[in-house]
């Protein structure tokens, strides 16, 4: 059940709808990390939800990115290795440069990435 996961990424649309645009960038950085926050756990909470179907209890679920890494391995991406490499794309550009360092500013890139790990969403079962 993704729905859980897609409302995080409807949550960040609309935090982002509070920063003001000025030349197709944001104006609030403010408002940007906590889009990307959000929406990167919205991809952590589809990933749990998978793992929570494969057996995996909740005291397991992991806690660290790099656990994830190992869960997506074992779990979900055994047959496609593109799935890793895209939840490690969506680390380094909505967890990290989003989130973490801030240096999303354009409405594209933003946009862009946020529809990245709604398509990373939709890949997962």
């Amino acid at each position: 059940m993704k729905r859980e996961a897609l409302r995080y990424l409807e949550n960040a649309k609309g935090i982002l709808g509070k920063s003001p645009i000025e030349d197709n960038r944001y104006a609030d950085v403010k408002y940007v990390k906590s889009a990307c926050g959000v929406a990167y756990l919205g991809v952590l909470e589809a990933i749990n939800e998978v793992l929570l179907k494969k057996g995996v209890s909740k005291k397991e679920l992991p806690k660290k990115v790099e656990e994830y890494r190992k869960a997506l391995q074992k779990y979900v991406s055994v047959h496609n290795g593109k799935l890793l490499r895209e939840f490690d794309d969506i680390y380094d550009e909505l967890h990290i440069a989003g989130y973490y360092r801030g240096n999303l500013h354009t409405v594209t890139a933003v946009k862009e990435i946020l529809k990245t790990a709604n398509n990373f969403i939709g890949k997962l079962h």
